[in-house]
């Protein structure tokens, strides 16, 4: 079986198991119990394979947990970040499941196991509450505790018997994989309460190119609103032959995603010291002050978001946004999120940042940060992407890139809006690699390409009131019918003198009658 075969039977089945599985529980609820399980087991796999050191004669799941040394524990904890006894491996505990009448506690207690066993440790932070949201108590499992072990054997068993073949040829990559696809499933079935905390693969492979365009090396890779993790992890997925030095970077607000991108990172085989992911709000709050700057960054903010932006005094003076000498409004969050990217931005990296197309025409403070941009030369790039790409929403975002580096004072306009970049789907448009393809090769050359591309001097764009809406610059092919007056005339002309003939026939025929 091909990998394209084996990726899509293993889809299909995984999400067979999160829908007969589920009930009547909300699918957007039931998806911590699914996506958990698959954690589980995946760093139970994960660590057996560590320890078994492709020693075929060390059966780890076998061992009584009594075997295991305080010196073992701790050497692996340092190495992997987390310890799990071989009682508590996923096989072991799915294989009673059936049968286990204190399920439900039993699964508690290994995860609260799992997670203690960093403290202390330099993992701490990257485990703890990993499983804060795989509540196997919660009453969505079933009002019974025999309904909810019930439940939870089911999902158990059902990720139990997918078949990820050998761990150390194939597993991680499908791991991984199949996390992104159900993560993707429930986000589509969600609106927009589930789409806004995950990037579109495709729309995140367009934006981590874009960010690590000719960028052999960088120091390090940051998403200041990681959501689920998903463009980080495109940046990993796509770049394998470029080093990211200090690994994955990021913050977010909402608990439950923060873990999300958390697990997301293990599953794709980043250890916990290459990655740090942080809970909190950016823009009143920002973290990993110290870790900045970064050579490459990439973003999908909330598009308008409130924030307290002039409610607060001290902001202003804040090093991200004083610069622009006006903060973003407080009814539209986005431009905050630029400057704060813009200040985390190395000297010769990128930042791609996924805009409501509103923030590049509107006036006031809107303008006013636009003027700081332009007028400092940090805008290389605006993208108009095509309609109806993510999940939740059928707007039409752009695609802001921002560079500290440019050796020229000119923007570029790219208008990827019109039917030739995108393939219609069921729910959603989709970029494929094609579409993705011929965007970067217009963002490398910097050419123009009539009713596509379009460079434009800086002072062009101020004089256009610092507008970096594409649709000023890049003229939208006219498809209308062109129309030769003088042949359209012959014809009328033409058309009349039939008619014309055909009333004297008529009136002839019609005296024939009357006499």
């Amino acid at each position: 079986m091909t990998s394209t075969n084996q990726r899509a039977e293993l889809q299909q089945q995984i999400w067979k198991i999160a829908n007969d599985v589920r009930g009547s529980v909300d699918g957007w609820d039931f998806k911590h119990f699914v996506l958990g399980t698959l954690f589980y087991r995946y760093i139970s796999e994960n660590f057996t394979n560590y320890i078994e050191g492709g020693d075929e004669s060390v059966d780890y799941a076998a061992l009584d947990d009594s075997v295991i040394t305080p010196e073992i524990k701790e050497d692996a904890i340092k190495t992997k970040g987390y310890f799990i006894y071989p009682g508590q491996l996923f096989v072991n505990v799915a294989k009673n499941a059936d049968n286990n009448e204190n399920l439900n506690t039993d699964l508690a207690e290994i995860f609260s196991s799992i997670e203690s066993s960093a403290n202390g440790f330099p993992s701490e932070q990257d485990i703890k509450g990993l499983f804060a949201d795989f509540d196997t108590t919660s009453s969505r499992l079933g009002g019974t505790v025999e309904n909810k072990n019930s439940r939870l054997a089911a999902v158990l068993k059902g990720v139990g018997g997918l078949k990820f073949g050998k761990f150390e040829d194939n597993q991680i990559d499908l791991f991984g994989d199949a996390y992104e696809f159900l993560i993707s499933n429930y986000a589509a079935n969600a609106g927009k309460s589930g789409g806004e905390f995950f990037t579109p693969q495709n729309v995140s492979k367009l934006i981590a190119q874009l960010a690590m365009h000719k960028q052999e090396k960088v120091n390090k890779i940051y998403d200041p609103a990681a959501g689920s993790g998903s463009l980080l992890l495109q940046a990993k997925k796509h770049f394998d032959n470029h080093i990211i030095d200090e690994g994955f970077f990021g913050q977010e607000i909402n608990h439950t995603t923060y873990n999300l991108a958390r697990m997301n990172m293990f599953l794709h085989n980043i250890n916990y010291d290459k990655f740090n992911i942080v809970l909190g709000n950016t823009l009143i709050d920002p973290q990993l002050w110290d870790d900045k700057p970064f050579d490459a960054i990439v973003s999908n903010p909330p598009y308008s978001v409130k924030w307290i932006g002039s409610d607060d005094p001290t902001l202003i003076n804040d090093d991200r946004f004083a610069p622009a000498g006006v903060l973003a409004p407080k009814s539209k969050a986005d431009f905050a999120f630029v400057l704060h990217a813009l200040s985390y931005l190395s000297g010769k990296g990128r930042a791609a940042i996924v805009c409501f197309p509103g923030i590049f025409y509107r006036g006031g403070a809107e303008q006013k940060i636009r003027k700081y941009l332009v007028d400092n030369n940090f805008v290389e790039t605006v993208i108009s992407l095509p309609p109806n790409l993510f999940f939740g929403t059928s707007i039409a975002v752009n695609i802001l890139v921002l560079s500290k580096s440019k050796n020229d004072t000119t923007t570029q306009f790219i208008d990827a809006s019109g039917e030739e970049f995108y393939q219609k789907a069921t729910n959603n448009n989709v970029l494929t690699d094609a579409h993705i393809e011929r965007i970067m090769g217009m963002f490398d050359s910097k050419e123009d390409v009539a009713h596509v591309a379009r460079q434009v001097d800086n002072a062009k764009v101020a004089e256009n009131e610092y507008n970096l809406s594409v649709s000023a610059y890049v003229e939208a092919k006219d498809t209308r019918e062109v129309i030769d007056i003088d042949e359209l005339n012959n014809e009328i002309a033409a058309t009349v003198s039939k008619i014309d003939a055909l009333r004297t026939d008529i009136d002839a025929i019609v005296k024939e009658i009357e006499a």
